[in-house]
């Protein structure tokens, strides 16, 4: 029997990192150090702008002190599509702000790579003495604004037109982010734990507020706008015109931990609202020759399994479906479909990955992920030789990119597309909206 999922399952446990964060508080009292949040920012991020608006507010709520480290240059083996992903930041720019009443362009700013490598020099010079914020956020507001004049009050020309005296500076903290443990920016590292801008900075509020360090009468919860009203209730009579054969269409990896939650959530969202849920599978990353570095992939572990426990998700117990484990299930699923048994199916795959340990490149853990879903195991075991799947499964790939989406979990509601589980709020406003479903 493997051990595998016995580890995950420790390794991910509530147990260990409350074990983990009382080492590093006992740490920090010992060394006499404040609670110090490092904040890594990127000019040209859309993530870092959204973040940046929010942390003087931030720091008034609570008794901590920011540390801040300007970065420039993308990881690139991190970013398999970056172009797609810019045009998402973007896109996910603008509804953050528009979530929480922040400022944000209505079109991108021109890029210059020449400029913004100064513009990163003068954020860099303001690190090393006290009130980066106040500095950096009506830089990154001009350059967001586009506006040259503001630009060229802000700054020190002797500064900007030497970027190169600042570039030992940036590699230092470009390694300081891959050394910690990551590859984004607008990231927000405390107590050897990772929050990512304003989606995670709920969970940054929880540890805070357990430490006792709001600054407050009451430990409240801001920045939970994204889920909190998440399949709100319904008028008694829905609108007459609503359109109920209008699918959800979800992109989805087994291999994928946020799949997992993505298709629990959207089977959530779908039988909330009466619409048909369409699950189009494609292969991981690795199964299509694609890298995925093992610090990126221990940090999407980590995050989907607070992510999952924030949604009452079971995680932790794995067993690593890469390879046969993806093949077989894959095999099984138009079997599933034809038996009005699908969604069931997918679900009990990704449930005894992700959170049960069962193994499905075995017969044995097959047959307990098959049955379960209301399958017969017998007429399925002779289908697992069929290759068909593999054209299936490229063509949903190629869907998926022709509507501008590179990765999984993607979610579409008519003209409404977006990446990854965090988003599937944006989905649920589509589909309010188009049924003209009052609020209550």
């Amino acid at each position: 029997m493997s051990i595998a999922p016995h580890l995950t399952r420790l390794i991910t446990s509530q147990w260990l990192r409350n074990f983990k964060r009382g080492i590093k508080e006992r740490q920090r009292r010992r060394a006499g150090q404040p609670h110090k949040v490092t904040v890594y920012l990127r000019l040209t991020d859309p993530y870092s702008y959204v973040l940046l608006q929010v942390l003087d507010q931030f720091a008034a709520r609570y008794a901590v002190e920011f540390e801040f480290r300007t970065i420039l240059n993308l990881q690139p083996e991190m970013y398999p599509a970056p172009e797609l992903w810019e045009k998402n930041a973007f896109q996910d720019g603008a509804h953050l702000a528009n979530l929480y009443g922040l400022d944000f362009p209505d079109t991108r700013p021109r890029r210059d790579l020449e400029r913004d490598a100064g513009l990163t020099a003068q954020l860099l010079h303001w690190e090393l003495q006290p009130g980066y914020a106040e500095h950096a956020l009506p830089l990154f507001e001009a350059y967001w604004q586009d506006d040259q004049a503001k630009l060229s009050n802000l700054i020190d020309s002797g500064i900007t037109e030497h970027a190169e005296c600042y570039q030992h500076h940036l590699t230092a903290n470009e390694v300081h982010l891959r050394s910690n443990g990551h590859y984004l920016s607008a990231m927000l590292h405390y107590g050897g734990e990772w929050y990512w801008g304003l989606d995670r900075l709920a969970h940054l509020e929880c540890r805070l507020n357990e430490l006792g360090l709001a600054t407050g009468t009451i430990a409240e919860i801001h920045f939970d706008r994204g889920y909190r009203d998440f399949c709100r209730p319904l008028p008694t009579r829905p609108n007459s015109g609503t359109d109920a054969a209008t699918p959800i269409t979800l992109y989805w990896s087994f291999r994928s931990p946020y799949s997992y939650i993505g298709l629990v959530r959207a089977k959530q969202l779908a039988t909330h609202y009466q619409l048909p849920l369409e699950v189009k599978p494609v292969l991981p990353m690795v199964m299509r020759r694609m890298q995925v570095p093992r610090t990126k992939g221990f940090y999407i572990l980590t995050d989907a399994k607070r992510e999952a426990t924030q949604y009452g998700i079971d995680f932790g117990k794995i067993a690593d479906p890469l390879g046969a484990g993806v093949e077989r299930c894959y095999a099984l699923y138009e079997f599933a479909v034809s038996a009005g048994k699908g969604l069931e199916f997918l679900e009990s795959c990704a449930r005894g990955a992700w959170a049960e340990g069962i193994n499905a490149a075995t017969d044995a853990g097959l047959q307990v992920l098959v049955e379960r879903a209301g399958l017969d195991w017998q007429q399925a075991r002779w289908l697992l030789t069929e290759d068909g799947w593999r054209i299936w499964a490229q063509r949903n790939l190629a869907d998926m990119y022709s509507a501008d989406l590179w990765g999984v979990p993607s979610l579409s509601y008519r003209d409404t597309k977006v990446y990854g589980q965090d988003r599937i709020e944006c989905i649920e406003q589509a589909i309010r909206y188009a049924h003209k479903v009052e609020e209550v």
